[in-house]
């Protein structure tokens, strides 16, 4: 064989041998990349599995924390002043009775009792034995139940007394002076403050949409139809509560220094400009855990843009707690993000985790979290300054820690893990605003809990058919939310509300709402003389 025959076969042999490298380094990455397609399909499956199937407590288990040693059941639970269960009485101390079931189940402030006395006839009280007549000797308990009594519905009609002066009508100079007439919720209609009130707080509260209502009012003898009841709730909101929560916005919660915020989608049906099928937003906003006036306002917009929230704030430049929607950056304001959604991460690479013998590296971030969250239930009766001091000794060594192993680690590109990690990167000069002040918190849990209620409502009435409708129900949860916060009986508030506000020239005199706040004087006043 020639030298140059030689040559040709091994320069084959060799591009031969470079190509089928080339096509096993091709093979290679696209075996690698079907893995972590499976990876990642199998991932999706089982989160989405987990989160219909499974549990949705985002709870640590108690096994993990006694494994990690963040929680010391002894240290946790000591206190200097312990609260015995104990009485005094003039005979000495005594332990105290729990409560039974029944005296934990019946409120004896707001439920009747009723005494029930089982008698014989007096026909039935002769002796068996010698026939004479027999006398009552004394009475024992038997037992008690509970009675419902269903609502009804009572017509008021109202009718007017004229006075007159007969001396003045002597001398032809008639005087006449009618009674005042309270002003009615809506004019010529047969709607009164508490069949409205009921009507939004089985919808707002209790989630029943109107088409179900129908049917419980038509039992009680009232055809009242769906159309009648959204055209109450509208137009009430419109020309009474409207304002109320205008007040409330403007001259409390945009003056209050730490706020949160979030937003949830709504299906509005007749909308200008968009299809039935596409999505609006309900924003919500409410002042932050440590405000003297808890104050809850929804917003609806159909849009998410970060204009919305940036035209609602208008001047407010101090803090916001929100997620980690990426529209929020560009408002005047110090954003503070949220630590439990940044858990939450952490939590779903868990899940999508195959179960090993070590800590995993999804765990070791939701443990950070933890210790975070712990931290944080030690220093919640603390001063602002209190607790910001204490921040910064306790918890901003934590986050250096963390934020060093974040650094540090390694996930597969679209895998929860990795997305946990980005979630972290991208967020860390929100998540450690929270430390510039002690009135500031470290998750938007008040947030997430204020518009809950609403996307429970959404399971149930779905969608809001006019934008009409929507801002009214953004003003219904207003009011609700807010009472709730300050500790007000919702359906007893609504009432009140829809009673007061027609009779008060708060147009001409809009300071005049204030009283009719949740803390209001009036507001207040009344709930005591009503508990009273």
């Amino acid at each position: 064989m020639s030298s140059v025959s030689k040559d040709k076969i091994i320069k084959n042999l060799t591009e031969e041998n470079a190509l089928l490298k080339e096509a096993i380094k091709k093979l290679e990455n696209k075996i690698q990349a079907l893995e972590r397609n499976e990876k990642i399909y199998l991932e999706a499956l089982s989160l989405a599995k987990k989160k219909q199937f499974g549990s949705s407590s985002e709870k640590t288990p108690q096994s993990e924390y006694e494994e990690l040693g963040l929680f010391n059941e002894s240290e946790q639970e000591y206190t200097d002043n312990p609260v015995e269960p104990v009485v005094k009485t003039p005979q000495g101390i005594k332990k105290k009775e729990p409560k039974s079931g029944r005296e934990r189940l019946i409120d004896k402030n707001l439920i009747e009792t009723k005494i029930v006395n089982c008698t014989l006839p007096a026909n039935k009280r002769t002796c068996p034995v010698c026939g004479e007549e027999m006398r009552k000797i004394g009475m024992e308990f038997v037992r008690e139940d509970v009675q419902l009594i269903p609502a009804k519905l009572v017509v008021r009609r109202y009718f007017r007394e004229s006075y007159e002066c007969r001396k003045c009508k002597a001398k032809n100079k008639p005087v006449i002076i009618k009674a005042k007439v309270p002003q009615p919720v809506l004019a010529h209609s047969l709607a009164s403050a508490s069949t409205v009130a009921h009507v939004m707080y089985q919808k707002y509260v209790q989630a029943v949409p109107l088409y179900r209502q129908e049917k419980d009012w038509l039992r009680l003898g009232f055809d009242l139809s769906r159309s009648t009841m959204a055209n109450w709730v509208i137009r009430s909101c419109e020309d009474w509560l409207e304002p109320l929560v205008d007040r409330m916005k403007l001259h409390h919660l945009l003056k209050e220094s730490v706020l949160h915020c979030d937003e949830t989608p709504v299906q509005v049906l007749k909308e200008e400009g968009k299809k039935a099928e596409s999505k609006s937003y309900m924003w919500v906003y409410r002042t932050g855990k440590y405000a003297e006036k808890q104050i809850v306002i929804y917003d609806y917009n159909k849009s998410r843009s970060g204009e919305v929230p940036k035209k609602f704030l208008g001047d407010f430049d101090e803090y916001l707690h929100t997620d980690g929607y990426a529209g929020y950056n560009n408002l005047n304001v110090t954003r503070c993000s949220c630590w439990a959604h940044m858990r939450r991460y952490w939590c779903e690479a868990i899940i999508v985790e195959t179960p090993g013998t070590e800590k995993s590296a999804a765990e070791t971030g939701r443990d950070f979290c933890d210790k975070l969250f712990h931290i944080e239930s030690q220093l919640e009766n603390m001063t602002s300054a209190e607790r910001k001091e204490e921040r910064i000794r306790q918890e901003k060594p934590l986050l250096e820690a963390y934020w060093c192993w974040v650094e540090n680690l390694n996930a597969l590109k679209g895998t929860r893990l990795e997305k946990a990690v980005t979630y972290a990167k991208n967020q860390k000069k929100y998540l450690e605003n929270y430390l510039l002040d002690g009135r500031c918190v470290v998750s938007n849990n008040l947030a997430e809990n204020a518009i809950r209620p609403f996307t429970i409502g959404r399971k149930n009435w779905l969608f809001c058919d006019t934008v009409r409708g929507a801002n009214a129900s953004a003003t219904v949860y207003s009011l609700i939310e807010t009472a709730k916060a300050n500790n007000l009986d919702v359906f007893d508030y609504l009432e009140y509300l829809l009673t007061m506000l027609p009779s008060i020239d708060f147009r001409n005199h809009p300071e005049y709402l204030d009283d009719y706040l949740p803390w209001g004087k009036c507001v207040t006043d009344y709930f005591e003389r009503f508990k009273a």
